[in-house]
């Protein structure tokens, strides 16, 4: 190389000892010395460092804008790279490097307002819903009475606690507390009631207990209709005992219906061998019901109540009947009794001389009220009164059929 050579470059240049400057807004900085080659190949060196130097800018510009690099980490890398170019044995331009690294400061500045705000906006949502979730909590402890729904929930909010943002320490010692605090306090409600439940299920227990007890000692009796109904009665009684636990109702009503069992059975064999000695009567009644049906429909009354009698007492000589035949014969034996009722009230209405005189004395107004009528009519057509004639014949014919149906019940007394 010759001492009096220069190579130059815009933004540098060799000199004839080899050493390499870079042009920069205050003035020329040697950034190093070449003496082993030309003074091309010293500056296309030093602008591959400063090409390095760019694509390092240019990474760290791609991650700010293209990734969620965290402001901290992206301006300790835009500091690093600022001092590197500051200092850089480049050749270049240098200072546009530094202005791409302010922009980025710039950039990370309102990125790290951004993610502030973020943050600010999280926790305040973070203490609202770790609020609602203590409000929440706190009516469980207080109100619930479905104790599974009630601490599978709480088991919820504790998880949605647990996913919620941090907020200040302060804040977030209260409303934990509060939570805790709800939590016990439903644990203790629950665990009262049951216990409560356990006192109530212990006294039903002893309740049935006695129910059973009576029952099984009226297992043998054979006081057929009393015990029906004491039996009656303790199922009354068992129904509105409530229920004891699961296993001690299952064994106190195996034995409570094994009792009823062993009577009802007990009575249902006894009836069953009563009925069969009963046969002969009921075919005896089926022929007297045939008898009594006869006497439909009654003409005479006083001869049908007279014959009505005596099949009664021959009826009730016959005796009993089985139970499933019982309805049937006495509902027939009724119907005739009735039909023999009824003829006598009828007998006695026909027969009745106070009765007879009101009918006669009905007949008698309404016979005076249609010649009343009649003479009206008579002097409203006379008299061309159209309106007069139109209310007369209508009361004619309201009266003349109301005097008809009187004349029919008056004839009944006859």
């Amino acid at each position: 190389m010759r001492e009096d050579a220069v190579t130059t470059d815009p933004w540098g240049r060799v000199d004839a000892d080899g050493t390499v400057y870079v042009r920069t807004a205050e003035g020329e900085r040697a950034v190093g010395s070449w003496q082993a080659g030309e003074p091309e190949e010293a500056l296309a060196y030093y602008r591959r460092k400063f090409d390095e130097l760019a694509g390092q800018v240019q990474l760290l510009e791609q991650r700010v804008k293209g990734t969620d690099l965290a402001p901290a980490q992206a301006e300790s890398n835009i500091a690093k790279l600022r001092e590197a170019v500051a200092e850089a044995h480049a050749i270049g331009d240098l200072a546009s490097l530094q202005d791409r690294l302010a922009a980025l400061t710039d950039l990370v500045g309102k990125r790290r307002e951004e993610v502030k705000a973020a943050r600010d906006q999280a926790r305040v949502q973070a203490r609202e819903t770790k609020e609602r979730i203590v409000a929440e909590a706190e009516r469980i402890a207080e109100d619930a009475t479905h104790w599974k729904s009630g601490g599978e929930r709480l088991r919820q909010l504790i998880d949605e606690w647990k996913a919620a943002e941090r907020i200040d320490r302060a804040t977030e010692a209260t409303l934990w507390k509060r939570l805790s605090t709800a939590r016990t306090a439903f644990a203790k409600r629950r665990k009262a009631y049951f216990s409560s439940l356990d006192e109530q299920r212990d006294a039903i227990r002893s309740s049935k207990e006695r129910i059973v007890t009576e029952a099984e000692a009226l297992a043998s009796s054979t006081d057929w209709n009393a015990t029906a109904a004491a039996y009656r009665e303790l199922m009354r009684q068992w129904k509105n005992a409530g229920r004891a636990s699961r296993e001690a109702e299952d064994e106190l009503w195996g034995r409570f219906k094994g009792a009823q069992d062993q009577f009802f059975q007990a009575r249902s064999a006894v009836f069953a061998e009563r009925d069969a000695s009963f046969a002969a009567n009921a075919e005896v009644k089926e022929a007297l019901l045939v008898e009594a049906e006869r006497l439909l429909p009654v003409t005479d009354a006083r001869t049908a109540r007279s014959a009505f009698r005596n099949l009664l007492e021959r009826w009730e000589a016959a005796g009993s009947v089985p139970r499933e035949m019982r309805d049937k014969l006495e509902g027939g034996l009724r119907r005739v009794e009735d039909a023999v009722r009824k003829a006598e009230e009828n007998e006695w209405k026909r027969s009745n001389p106070e009765a007879r005189a009101r009918a006669q004395d009905t007949v008698n107004q309404l016979r005076r009220s249609i010649e009343q009528l009649e003479t009206r009519l008579a002097k409203a057509r006379a008299g061309g009164r159209d309106k007069d004639v139109k209310e007369a014949e209508e009361g004619l014919a309201a009266r003349r059929s109301w005097l008809e149906e009187a004349e029919r019940t008056l004839a009944e007394f006859s």
